[in-house]
């Protein structure tokens, strides 16, 4: 392309990443493009086109899409709140201001976890979190964390990022996959303009990328610019899976709203799932809360996402046990006209995410309460870690597309029966026996999920 400064074709040679001058972008693409700063986080900045553009007509029709112009990122996760705990449990964290917070000890019992004195490293395991948006990690915060709640929270390796920017995204993702998983290599992918596209691809491009990835970022459907880019991240997550590769992503925070809302009393008449929630080839992770302190007793958080795709049709692995769900009058469904009956389900299974029982999370330099399924997410992918770390050792592969797995052992996952995710509107989806649309097939339980996961 003229005036390209830097042109890489990807392995595979279905994607050419192209760098070159804005000015040189416009005129190629006949658009504008400009900076954007969050509107909360000013420090962040991306460049983004401000309208639609058009390709020459001798590539055109060569071209399924230019990807990254018109997306913009959205974090999962809410901003660093005061949540209080009131649990009722032991908490091995030095910290004061943990007292009644959830710590990995407390997940370790819940979840029935290994001890880290008996977690040993395993060459070949590895595992990853993903960082947009500006969110970065502060060595202060995480070193506290550990020295706190005596966990070995060391960043391996660190792929791109700003280290002058940290926030409590990023370190609850860091704490939390190696609060559950510390035995096990963590590398930070770090990418500012937000290019899900690009970021996949830099998996499926790579023989030596991790083996299991943890994303708590996503957007609702809806606000994608095209079906097109939808189906393109779906192909590479897709190629992970036969890799090896396990991608896991958070459910969102909106319950069956997403981002967009349900429009007040329903005007819009729909409910907005999530993207890339509803993207056969991923593990989306729904959120919990804990009711009491037996193992086992949870309940669906009403702000975790989960629904049916407008998007992907249902895939063959999960058929029979959406239609399972479907059919059971305890489901309680929403009205047909709310959702999609055709779609995708999500989420696949799930984690402690709710308000009522928040992470104890260090981050700006103290201890403090944080939900949402972004701190779901980089526990599962913890526990799906460690499991890798078995299989290796046993001479048996990485399990790679967890899906297959899960929906083939529903008895190695702890079964949430209560609560909905209706955001507080009046219709959401129930947590139920078996599958459902609020928690999927129910959160961990490692003994069950380990002796499964070596028979697989």
């Amino acid at each position: 392309m003229a005036g390209a400064t830097k042109t890489i074709v990807a392995p595979n040679r279905d994607m050419i990443t192209v760098t070159l001058p804005v000015e040189a972008a416009e005129f190629a693409l006949n658009t504008s493009i400009h900076a954007f700063r969050h509107k909360e986080h000013k420090q962040v900045r991306i460049l983004r086109a401000s309208q639609g553009y058009s390709l020459p007509e001798h590539i055109a029709d060569d071209v399924v899409m230019v990807g990254e112009l018109l997306q913009f990122p959205r974090l999962r996760s809410k901003e660093l709140s005061n949540l209080k705990g009131s649990g009722d449990w032991p908490n091995a964290c030095d910290a004061a201001a943990c007292s009644g917070l959830v710590t990995p000890d407390v997940l370790k019992q819940r979840y029935k976890l290994p001890d880290p004195s008996s977690q040993s490293s395993v060459d070949g395991n590895s595992m990853a979190v993903a960082e947009f948006q500006g969110q970065y990690y502060r060595d202060t915060d995480i070193g506290s964390f550990a020295k706190s709640c005596h966990r070995d929270v060391t960043v391996d390796v660190v792929v791109g990022g700003n280290r002058q920017r940290a926030g409590v995204e990023a370190e609850l993702d860091i704490e939390y996959i190696k609060g559950v998983a510390p035995s096990v290599p963590l590398t930070v992918i770090y990418n500012n303009q937000f290019s899900l596209l690009d970021w996949a691809n830099s998996i499926v491009s790579n023989d030596s990328s991790p083996l299991v990835h943890s994303v708590s970022y996503g957007n609702d459907e809806a606000q994608q610019t095209s079906a097109e880019y939808m189906f393109t991240c779906n192909t590479a997550f897709m190629k992970a899976g036969t890799m090896g590769r396990s991608i896991l992503f958070a459910s969102g925070d909106q319950g069956v709203c997403g981002r967009e809302g349900c429009g007040g009393m329903f005007k819009k008449r729909t409910f907005n799932p999530d993207f890339p929630g509803g993207s056969p080839y991923i593990t989306v992770v729904g959120g919990t809360n804990f009711e009491g302190s037996s193992i086992g007793a949870e309940s669906a958080w009403n702000n975790g996402g989960g629904g049916f795709s407008n998007t992907f049709d249902i895939p063959a692995y999960q058929t029979s046990a959406v239609q399972a769900y479907k059919q059971n009058p305890d489901a309680q469904l929403p009205p047909q006209y709310l959702w999609n009956n055709t779609g995708r389900g999500y989420p696949d299974v799930a984690a402690l995410g709710g308000q009522k029982t928040p992470y104890c999370v260090a981050t700006s330099g103290r201890f403090a309460g944080v939900a949402g399924t972004s701190a779901s997410c980089p526990v599962v992918a913890g526990v799906f870690a460690l499991l890798n770390g078995l299989r290796l050792a046993a001479g048996k592969s990485p399990m790679g597309f967890l899906n297959p797995f899960i929906y083939k052992n529903p008895s190695a996952f702890q079964d949430v029966k209560s609560g909905r995710n209706d955001a507080g509107t009046s219709y959401g989806f129930t947590a139920i026996e078996g599958w459902d649309a609020a928690t999927g097939f129910g959160t961990p339980d490692y003994e069950a999920m380990k002796a499964a996961a070596m028979q697989f």
